[in-house]
């Protein structure tokens, strides 16, 4: 009989944990991701959301003057895959806390190399990263704090924290022509080598070096979608006889795969075009 009820408790016990693990509640400020590509670079910020709730938010619930971990629950976190430029600074890739200290005027915004903060003050000045001073602007009313990315370009973004009337934003810059050229040069496979060169020809740039990572890609693996390539350089530099004879040995690998090129009948053209057709 006590073999029993020791099995019994430990069933209990097991379950009971199991469900412990399970259980789940919403949070008054609830966990909110967004994320963006700028080029290839990837921007997150992880953060909670609080509500105003009928509350004055700035220089009240959140003063002014005093350090703010920007959002309930954690620190607000934001991650970039690449080096960056914050505000014309230099920033490695990597995450960071984002504290703030807001002012009726002017706000200070800092990353910190320290992303485990739940209180302000655990807060260590000596892990900052960067320090930006920004000013407030008048933005429409929001009921819970978020953050947008905004303003996106290949190489350009803006980070916007957004909160019952007020908007406080970041720039943020990346070399996305570098980043490209530096995957490129350490790829090791036909594919890559083939993606970095028609990068270079569609925004017509590096040329020379694009060039050689086609021919170093058809080396490794002929087919049709580096051939193509090639040919475009070719007629790019004005070698219009191997630009047409390239092209067609493209034209014939596409014919044989055994689903048309989704840009087949675009190469085609382009042929008739160097041809004069």
């Amino acid at each position: 009989m006590r073999k029993y009820f020791f099995l019994t408790i430990a069933i209990f016990t097991f379950y009971s944990l199991t469900f412990a693990q399970d259980f789940r509640t919403p949070r008054p400020s609830p966990d909110a991701t967004v994320s963006q590509y700028v080029g290839i670079t990837k921007i997150t910020v992880d953060y909670s959301s609080p509500r105003v709730n009928g509350r004055k938010i700035w220089g009240e619930l959140v003063p002014y003057g005093q350090i703010w971990r920007t959002g309930a629950n954690e620190v607000t976190s934001i991650t970039f895959t690449d080096p960056v430029k914050v505000n014309g600074n230099e920033l490695p890739a990597g995450t960071y806390g984002i504290h703030i200290i807001p002012g009726e005027k002017e706000w200070q915004i800092i990353l910190s190399k320290d992303t485990k903060v739940d209180d302000p003050a655990a807060y260590d000045e000596t892990k900052d990263a960067l320090r930006l001073k920004v000013k407030p602007e008048e933005a429409a009313f929001t009921e819970r704090m978020m953050f947008a990315i905004t303003d996106m370009t290949e190489n350009f973004a803006k980070v916007n924290l957004i909160w019952e009337k007020l908007k406080v934003s970041f720039n943020v810059e990346v070399n996305t022509q570098d980043l490209v050229l530096q995957s490129a040069r350490s790829g090791f496979n036909w594919g890559q080598l083939n993606n970095a060169a028609n990068y270079c020809l569609q925004n017509n740039v590096n040329l020379e070096e694009g060039y050689k990572w086609v021919q170093a890609s058809i080396l490794i693996n002929e087919n049709y979608w580096n051939t193509r390539i090639k040919a475009q350089y070719l007629a790019k530099m004005d070698k219009t006889e191997e630009a047409v004879a390239t092209m067609e040995k493209a034209i014939d690998y596409g014919s044989k795969m055994e689903d048309a090129p989704f840009d087949f009948d675009n190469m085609k053209k382009m042929l008739a075009e160097w041809k004069g057709q």
